[in-house]
């Protein structure tokens, strides 16, 4: 069954601000290429590397086949969650916008709290390393979920060498903020053991 459009070009039954970034529609195969390229790139010593690629985007984490709660992503935002841009103005078409870094998407936002709390602690850790773009914030879309990330935008989103850069990106979070917290789960276990 086709889908039905408006004169407009809209799908019937879609509101304009459900729609994707411009991103989306680049290259079908963005995030497998993302993939290949994390995996090439990615520190040894952190544990199994497991990915999930979906249509927007790809999920990346450590260990059980299933992915945690708390994981890394790089993933196309729909346009009503994209943060504003204060570089554009209303009239401005609205440009492509990609997110990249950590999520702790636990049931239980104390959870989510702890899990960014420690990195926290850690910030001059990972902060010179990451810089100023990595927000530690409410998740984009869900307020009991947190993340630290960044968010990219504009007419840059299709390079053709974009799924390296974003692979790199991941990878930068990776490689700071894992060991953070591997240590954060060896030091819950010893507490756990002492008990």
């Amino acid at each position: 069954m086709e889908a039905r459009s408006r004169a407009d070009g809209r799908e019937i039954g879609r509101r304009p601000q459900d729609r994707f970034s411009p991103i989306s529609a680049t290259d079908p195969h963005l995030f497998e290429h993302v993939r290949d390229a994390i995996e090439s790139m990615a520190p040894d010593g952190l544990g199994d590397l497991r990915t999930r690629v979906h249509r927007r985007g790809i999920k990346l984490w450590f260990g059980p086949a299933d992915p945690p709660r708390a994981h890394y992503e790089a993933q196309v935002l729909p346009v009503r969650l994209a943060p504003p841009d204060p570089s554009l103005d209303d009239l401005d078409p609205v440009p492509g916008a990609l997110e990249i870094g950590f999520h702790a998407e636990h049931k239980a936002e104390s959870d989510n709290e702890a899990e960014v709390r420690h990195l926290l602690d850690h910030e001059s850790v990972w902060r010179p390393e990451l810089g100023p773009e990595a927000t530690v914030d409410t998740f984009l879309g869900r307020d009991s979920w947190r993340r630290v990330s960044e968010v990219w935008r504009g007419d840059d989103l299709g390079d053709p060498d974009l799924a390296f850069e974003i692979a790199g990106r991941v990878v930068d979070y990776v490689s700071v903020l894992e060991p953070i917290r591997l240590d954060r789960s060896a030091t819950k276990a010893r507490q756990g053991s002492r008990r």
